[in-house]
């Protein structure tokens, strides 16, 4: 699983004109997964993210993670994070897992947050049209990959 993680003061995913989900001081979590992924790969991802220490404290230094800035998440699945553009000007998404692959995970993934957070994640809708919008705050733009642990 890869993942692009930003700090935001708000965020929204609105699909078909219609606001799906709304956060304000949270993360917004851009999600890609691949066929190689497994119910571990989620596990440590949720562990990580909501342990994530890039909250300010009362000295303005980032040392609070999501729960202790009291913040909420928003989750976006985006399969283009697997994008290879070794050849060619056009991205190939061959690495993307197909849909009976990555939606189980994907769901598995929200539950599991929202379960390591304490409370539901936003959510987009798997394979749909999205307008994501939000303001990253600092900015602070966070990538992790399940396959670089180390």
């Amino acid at each position: 699983m890869r993942t692009v993680i930003q700090r935001v003061s708000h965020a929204s995913v609105t699909i078909n004109g219609t606001v799906k989900s709304a956060i304000e001081k949270g993360l917004l979590v851009l999600v890609g997964i691949e066929d190689a992924d497994t119910e571990e790969d989620i596990q440590w991802l949720c562990k990580k993210i909501v342990g994530l220490r890039v909250f300010d404290d009362e000295q303005g230094v980032m040392n609070k993670n999501i729960q202790d800035a009291g913040g909420d998440i928003l989750v976006i699945s985006q399969f283009t994070l697997f994008a290879s553009t070794k050849k060619g000007n056009r991205p190939s998404y061959i690495r993307a897992a197909k849909p009976d692959i990555s939606i189980p995970l994907y769901e598995q993934f929200c539950e599991e947050l929202g379960i390591a957070l304490g409370k539901p994640v936003g959510t987009g809708e798997f394979g749909a049209d999205m307008k994501v919008e939000l303001l990253n705050d600092g900015p602070v733009t966070i990538c992790m990959d399940t396959k670089n642990k180390e």
